[in-house]
């Protein structure tokens, strides 16, 4: 739609509101009694044949917003989009009178959102309709939809508008359905386990619990920088500190990073810790988790991603991460040694990150090399201990840790370990992090040094887990970009 003529019709719209305010007609309406739903009254009378419903006509009333409008001179057809789904409306000049028939014709727009009342019948055609007895203007809509809004395809249009989103394509309002009900069923879980939900800061004085780039923000009142936070985990194993033994957080993090279609700035985070569990027992805890959130929120434990059929049957996989990249052909050498594992890393055009660390060298071939071909849900475990400066270190070979990732569909949805509860051990790890951060790593960070104070004191054995929560809906919801199961992604300006 061109925007002279958008213009030209918000013009029309205009008047008419004026118009509307000179009769004394409030355009922006105050509450009105809904008793039913277009999805409910559809289940409910559907079913039922036209001569059972002329027989006992059924009542009506409904709100929601005009999506189409066709006129037959002395009758009109419509179609009600309520939050629930679409229900049709027929207006009679015969039934609602020629003064309120003549007002709809005039004053009522594609787009507004009006209330009506009236008694259900089956067209010829068989579909459910309300016949109009009365009705409402709630909310007159001065920008007209777009043209082709229905099955709005255009992502940016899509994305920055996703009001517009919203009412075009019933799938994505069915997205964020399921993503609630997903959120439910990770906390009647939890809650179900024994854990109890925490909140903890938004704005660090310190940045970590993570690798990563955080946004800084200042505080005026304190005359002090800040952090958004990058993870929770350091302020949540306080709490194990302080005698909580089972803690999760369903929160935002924060992290200064790039956009793709598997990271926004702004995304939600699932991390719980409990006390005197390990690494071990997690796995077996996060096949229990995913299979009945699954079977909560789609029923099934099978379902599409994609081309694939993904299969969430416990119990899933378990390679180490330093033997399934020699699988993968990744020479053994390059596993053992740094300058060789640097010079494999740029001789199959990997990019590595300036002053990186040997660790992160082998995490950038095992993403180019292992990471796509994790499909099935598949644990990865054993980390070199450079990458996990907060997991307790192997018994059988101190430069690895106690942890895994869960990979599934070809991108890490959940990381977990057996947590460092020693504070010698955790200071000389926050050591090396300075180190490394000197060599130019952004994404380590300064000496948390109240962290330390609190292990001082003592923390029980724990195993604690992160969960990618706008990654598990674009599983379950089978959808390819993260955008798809975030609301309002960040993007840059108009």
């Amino acid at each position: 739609m061109a925007e002279e003529t958008i213009g030209d019709l918000m013009e029309q719209r205009l008047k008419k509101l004026k118009e509307l305010k000179a009769l004394g007609v409030e355009p922006y309406g105050g509450p009105y009694e809904v008793e039913d739903r277009a999805l409910q009254l559809i289940s409910d009378y559907a079913p039922k044949s036209r001569e059972e419903l002329e027989a006992a006509p059924p009542p009506a009333v409904v709100a929601g917003r005009l999506i189409t409008v066709r006129d037959f001179g002395k009758a009109s057809f419509a179609h009600l989009l309520d939050a629930t789904g679409k229900i049709q409306l027929y207006f009679k000049k015969d039934i609602i009178g020629a003064e309120k028939y003549s007002f709809f014709k005039k004053y009522i727009d594609m787009g507004d959102i009006i209330g009506v009342s009236g008694l259900l019948f089956k067209t010829r055609t068989g579909e459910l309709t309300i016949g109009v007895q009365d009705f409402a203007l709630l909310s007159k809509a001065l920008r007209p939809l777009p043209e082709k809004w229905h099955g709005l395809q255009d992502v940016e249009t899509r994305y920055r508008q996703r009001y517009l989103d919203l009412i075009a394509n019933p799938q994505v309002k069915e997205t964020f359905r399921l993503r609630s009900s997903v959120i439910k069923a990770i906390r009647d879980f939890l809650e179900k386990e024994g854990f109890i939900e925490v909140e903890t800061p938004m704005m660090h004085q310190i940045a970590g619990g993570a690798a990563a780039k955080p946004f800084k923000t200042h505080h005026i009142a304190l005359g002090m920088d800040l952090y958004l936070r990058i993870a929770p985990e350091l302020y949540l194993k306080r709490l194990l500190v302080g005698g909580y033994e089972r803690v999760f957080e369903l929160n935002k993090n924060f992290r200064n990073e790039g956009i793709s279609t598997r990271h926004n700035p702004e995304f939600t985070m699932l991390e719980f810790y409990m006390a005197n569990k390990d690494y071990e027992f997690l796995m077996s805890f996060t096949e229990r988790m995913f299979s009945e959130i699954a079977m909560k929120a789609l029923g099934k434990l099978k379902f599409p991603y994609g081309d694939v059929e993904i299969d969430l049957t416990p119990p899933w996989p378990r390679y180490p991460m330093l033997g399934i990249m020699e699988e993968k052909g990744v020479p053994g050498d390059a596993l053992r040694d740094e300058r060789a594992a640097r010079a494999w890393a740029v001789s199959n055009k990997i990019q590595l990150a300036p002053g990186a660390s040997f660790g992160k060298v082998l995490d950038e071939i095992f993403k180019e090399t292992v990471e796509p071909s994790l499909v099935q849900p598949t644990f990865i475990t054993d980390y070199p201990v450079e990458l996990s400066p907060l997991a307790k270190k192997k018994a059988s070979d101190p430069s690895l840790v106690d942890r895994f990732e869960l990979f599934i569909a070809g991108r890490e949805i959940a990381n977990a370990f057996s947590e460092l509860n020693d504070p010698l051990d955790q200071r000389e790890r926050f050591l090396k992090q300075l180190e490394e951060k000197a060599r130019g790593d952004e994404e380590t960070h300064p000496m948390d040094e109240d962290f330390i104070r609190a292990l001082e004191y003592g923390m029980p054995p724990a195993a604690g887990e992160g969960v990618g929560i706008d990654r598990l809906m674009m599983l379950l919801a089978d959808v390819p970009s993260i955008r798809d199961v975030i609301l309002f992604p960040q993007m840059k300006p108009e």
